[in-house]
């Protein structure tokens, strides 16, 4: 398929048509309307057609091969419920599914057919409620990302979205030679701001690509780079494999990568093993180190909370390995004694603050982890039509993540998920440093890997779980990979790893944003390893 060039004029255009075809449907400005739609181009206009009405959009995943219907479905209703749209804008082959799920809610004035909705050949600014909003009402819901899709809404200003793309631009160096080059859904994050509204706003040239293409052809997304002179990308750590791995010599033919002069590791855990494989593979073809970067971000702040690698190279700590567990210290490494490398997700962008907390809320000294807590001006508004959950979202005014990381000399080091955390005999394992270890087997299918705790009763503590998906069928062969998993897991950790279960390849649950579902994942092992017999 050729490229389509689409000018601002055509955007407007398009987005007028959508907008006009709310207004007739008799949804209010304020109304929050659910776009269930695959191809970027329909989400261009519909997305900033609803905008353009004073309308609230919120973009759900499209239900693909790798989501379960039943749960789709279930996350479609309760999306439904929880929301109340005015309208759902989908295509024709969806519509069905769309009403059956939509049945029982009253609020619902319409479902949308882009078959339908044309663009208008004259704009008359006068109908178009959204440019009269005010800067605190809200913007959008982003969907923070799960299994099917839907976890918390996040209810999002104007005031802060414009504040955080003046900051997190600050913090790139935005500029008018940029090119954004992205593959990423707009149903998350870091596809939507960095990849979709911060270039479209800023007038930046932007290079925007299908991800249903780029997991089938990763190397599209580096033809774009080479082609259009890219110079900003935004990856999960994933990527960086995937690509390494399964782009082959013979598309990369005359692939020039030197304009790309940032790729922003964001979203999910970041492993300096995945930017030296990236940098190793793609080096000869133009790539920089210095393009490496790094980012700590969520739905709740916008987007960007931190930024490191633009203004110097990303920042690795050795840290002791004993004493991180033993103490969650991140002590400098001592020769001779393992360690282990975590890689700075950088400082924090302009108007937003960040400290580390332990378990009473107090602020913890420099190396301590603990939890992270934020306060910013591009903060949500609240999760949308649940204030209790809102309410415990915060302490004294800070966000409480649930990630735990560490400070030191200003920057920020994200270690994992509180709630993620394995203790094992009154030490604190986390789950990432194992699945490092397992995926660096031979034969494990790389980025398919999952451990979790599961408690003893008997023994009165918790035991490491590790999933892991492989490539061969052979029985010996997977019996071999679980056998060198555990020396390796025995030889890197103080973990004595009793259960490796070797696994079909698409066994393991993923969310919608591409994260291993590490909850999901334990419950499905629970259900068919330790209770196979039950539903």
């Amino acid at each position: 398929m050729a490229d389509q060039p689409i000018t601002y004029r055509q955007l407007m255009r398009g987005a007028a048509g959508y907008a006009q075809a709310l207004r007739q449907a008799n949804v209010l400005p304020g109304e929050i309307i659910i776009l269930l739609l695959n191809r970027e181009e329909d989400l261009l206009y519909t997305f900033f057609g609803a905008i353009l009405h004073g309308a609230i959009p919120s973009i759900m995943p499209y239900l693909t091969e790798k989501l379960s219907p039943d749960h789709y479905r279930t996350s479609l209703e309760a999306l439904i419920e929880t929301t109340s749209p005015g309208a759902l804008i989908t295509y024709q082959d969806f519509a069905g599914e769309v009403q059956e799920a939509a049945r029982t809610n009253s609020s619902l004035h319409a479902v949308l057919l882009t078959k339908d909705i044309q663009p208008v050949e004259r704009i008359d600014i006068e109908l178009h409620s959204g440019l009269h909003r005010s800067p605190d009402d809200l913007a959008l819901l982003q969907h923070s990302s799960g299994t099917t899709g839907l976890q918390k809404g996040v209810a999002l200003s104007h005031r802060a979205i414009f504040h955080q793309l003046e900051s997190y631009a600050r913090a790139i160096r935005l500029s008018e030679k940029d090119v954004i080059v992205s593959w990423l859904p707009l149903y998350h994050d870091m596809g939507l701001i960095a990849g979709f509204i911060l270039p479209i706003m800023y007038r930046i040239p932007l290079v925007l690509m299908s991800p249903f293409e780029w997991v089938r052809a990763p190397y599209l997304l580096l033809r774009a780079v080479s082609y259009y002179r890219g110079t900003l990308s935004w990856l999960p750590n994933f990527a960086y494999n995937f690509c390494a791995q399964k782009i082959r010599e013979r598309d990369l033919q005359g692939v020039d990568l030197s304009s790309w002069r940032a790729v922003i590791n964001c979203s999910e855990p970041m492993h300096w093993q995945s930017h030296e494989m990236f940098l190793e593979r793609f080096s000869s073809y133009g790539l920089q180190a210095g393009a490496l970067a790094t980012s700590y971000a969520m739905a709740e702040n916008v987007f960007g909370v931190t930024q490191g690698g633009i203004d110097k190279p990303v920042t690795i700590d050795l840290v002791d390995q004993n004493r991180m567990q033993t103490e969650q210290i991140a002590s400098p490494a001592i020769e001779g004694r393992p360690y282990v490398k975590h890689l700075s997700a950088g400082s924090p962008i302009e108007n937003t603050l960040l400290r580390v907390i332990d378990p009473k809320g107090n602020s913890a000294p420099e190396r301590q982890v603990g939890e992270i807590v934020i306060q910013s001006n591009c903060m949500l508004a609240g999760y949308f039509n649940r204030p209790e959950l809102t309410r415990k979202a915060f302490l004294d005014g800070w966000y409480l993540t649930g990630d735990l990381g560490y400070l030191a000399n200003g920057e920020l080091y994200v270690t994992g998920r509180k709630k993620d955390l394995i203790i094992v005999g009154g030490k604190n394992i986390y789950p990432q440093d194992l699945e490092r270890m397992a995926g660096e087997v031979p034969g494990v299918h790389p980025g398919r890997v999952v451990a979790f705790g599961v408690f003893n009763h008997q023994i009165g503590t918790e035991e490491v779980v590790l999933l892991v998906e492989v490539d061969s069928e052979d029985d010996q062969e997977r019996q071999l990979i679980a056998d060198r998993i555990r020396a390796q897991v025995t030889r890197g950790s103080d973990v004595a790893l009793r259960y490796v279960e070797v696994i079909d390849r698409g066994w393991l649950l993923k969310t919608s944003s591409g994260k291993i579902a590490r909850t999901s994942n334990r419950d499905k092992y629970l259900a068919e390893f330790r209770n196979p017999g039950k539903s």
